[in-house]
């Protein structure tokens, strides 16, 4: 059998129902310079997308989708808690402004920093995301 082509189209990140989804999905849009270009009945989700012509493209969008029953995970992990089970990896040229983007934008700084040349962040909503040099 021969292997379907398959590609990632994109990542979701759950929230709170809405008014949290819009939130969520205009603080990725600040942080990235992303396009909201889809959004679902009563803001019950989001689409975003690099911004046509852009050279990233070709990168999978991120939905931001409600969840009734969603609890903000707990970075790092604890017993008992939400954990992050799945995160973003953001690569940027220059750490120190790209922190200073993400803040401006909404993040906080995590407390627990593992790696040097990467900067663990929280959005709004207590999801981390990274951003890597």
């Amino acid at each position: 059998m021969t292997q379907p082509r398959m590609r990632i189209g994109a990542v979701t990140i759950t929230a709170a129902p809405p008014p949290h989804t819009r939130e969520l999905a205009t603080f990725y849009e600040r942080l990235l310079g992303w396009q909201i270009v889809d959004e679902g009945p009563k803001g019950g989700w989001f689409q975003l997308h690099p911004p046509e012509g852009d050279a990233d493209r070709t990168l999978p969008g991120i939905n931001i989708e409600s969840d009734q029953e969603h609890n903000p995970p707990v970075w790092p992990s604890k017993p008992g808690h939400q954990n992050a089970t799945m995160h973003l990896d953001i690569n940027v040229d220059d750490l120190d402004e790209a922190v200073t983007r993400a803040l401006q934008a909404g993040a906080t700084l995590a407390d627990n920093q593992p790696q040097p040349q990467v900067r663990v962040m929280l959005d709004p909503h207590g999801n981390p995301f990274c951003l890597c040099r």
